[in-house]
């Protein structure tokens, strides 16, 4: 091997710090000669680097404090020995501390009981993370579906919507000839079909038809797929009754709407609005205040031939409407 130029290694100054549980650890080097074989590599000669391990004792005071608890030679090797070192250092302390799976040795009908116990006794936390484990423990069983819908209806009690809506949808991917699918559909509508306002709506006595109905509309979907489906089931009478209030509650929006143009000088707006509220929910109890607005905003408008269609039609649906007392040019709504 041909010598070349020699090269010094440079000294680290000071100590590269570290921690491990209560300890705390620094790495430094020594100088030796480098120099370039004729591959290209760089060979040390003369004295031999040392990385040095040194550990210091944080925890006690520091006049009583040891400069240096010891030294450990660990490599004579240097660059990416170093990133080794640390590495190893930090997966080893990291070991120490992976939590021990109480459950890996119960069978899946204990921890089933387990989890329906905790359930019972309003432990949701514990109970949800339970059912998790035993879906993937018991995959493709039964038992691994009855866990998919406990989960999801615990998540559905605590309030965690979006969770249990992402659990369904994918029990009804995985599978949809299972005999639970008409509670699942029903679970489903549940979880979208919610009229708690909650403390600010109460606050501020806002009624379900003001908010947005995309939530009711999925869950509409929701309960007319299991009407169709499973005319029979259990959960298809409930299912047509909160179909019903559904109805009412997106007419009585639509109308919302409308009203809401309409007192605002948007005589347009409020035409087409109450328009589709007439002709998607005609049997809801909405769409007399729908025609009324239609009859008032054509009125505005100049419309006379219109206004008195829209009148011919709210007064032979609705003989005793109420809203026609005031007449045309009565007070706004």
């Amino acid at each position: 091997m041909q010598r070349g130029r020699h090269h010094r290694l440079p000294v680290f100054g000071g100590i590269v710090p570290g921690r491990i549980g209560g300890l705390e650890f620094g790495l430094s080097t020594r100088r030796c000669n480098v120099e370039r074989n004729g591959l290209g590599f760089d060979v040390c000669h003369g004295r031999v680097p040392i990385i040095a391990l040194h550990f210091f004792d944080r925890t006690a005071p520091r006049k009583q404090r040891p400069a240096r608890m010891g030294s450990i030679r660990v490599f004579r090797k240097t660059g990416a020995m170093v990133s080794a070192l640390m590495a190893t250092l930090w997966l080893v302390a990291g070991c120490n501390t992976t939590p021990r799976d109480e459950t890996s040795a119960w069978a899946p009908e204990k921890l089933y009981a387990e989890a329906r116990d905790e359930s019972n006794a309003g432990n949701y936390e514990r109970a949800s993370k339970l059912f998790e484990r035993l879906e993937g423990r018991a995959s493709g069983t039964i038992l691994a579906q009855q866990a998919q819908l406990e989960r999801a209806h615990i998540l559905y009690k605590t309030n965690e919507k979006a969770q249990a809506l992402t659990v369904l949808e994918r029990f009804l991917k995985l599978h949809p000839t299972s005999p639970a699918v008409d509670y699942a559909l029903y679970l489903q509508g549940l979880v979208n079909f919610n009229d708690n306002l909650g403390l600010f709506g109460g606050l501020s006595r806002q009624d379900l038809s003001e908010r947005d109905q995309q939530a009711s509309r999925d869950s509409y979907q929701s309960f007319s797929q299991l009407v169709e489906q499973f005319p029979q089931s259990r959960y298809a009478e409930d299912a047509r009754l909160r179909m019903n209030y559904i109805v009412n509650s997106l007419a009585a929006y639509e109308v919302h709407v409308a009203r809401y143009y309409f007192r605002r000088g948007a005589y347009v707006a409020a035409v087409n609005r109450a328009q589709q509220a007439v002709k998607d929910f005609q049997q809801s109890p909405a769409a007399e205040e729908a025609l009324f607005i239609m009859i008032q905003s054509y009125d505005r408008l100049g419309l006379d031939q219109l206004r008195d269609a829209a009148d011919r039609v709210l007064r032979k649906n609705f003989p005793d409407t109420k809203f026609t007392a005031a007449g045309l040019g009565g007070k706004q709504r």
